[in-house]
């Protein structure tokens, strides 16, 4: 089958492994509590992606350099 990929990477800190682990769970937050930051941006965009469009989210990091979020959707 066919994918159209788009790829979304910034040249920021990166993400730590041990949160990049984390980064999609619902309610999973960096921020300081009391910020109104809910942990669920990127919970629903990988729901989004994956359930209603059969698609694929992941993530690229590279500590210091930069952060890729890869997504794939299938063509047709």
């Amino acid at each position: 089958s066919e994918w159209i990929e788009i790829h979304i990477r910034d040249n920021g800190p990166g993400i730590p492994a041990e949160v990049r682990d984390r980064i999609f769970q619902p309610f999973f937050t960096t921020k300081p509590s009391g910020e109104g930051h809910t942990g669920l941006g990127l919970a629903i965009s990988r729901e989004l992606i994956e359930e209603k469009h059969r698609g694929q989210l992941e993530v690229v990091s590279e500590p210091g350099e930069y952060t890729e979020f890869v997504i794939r959707l299938p063509v047709g």
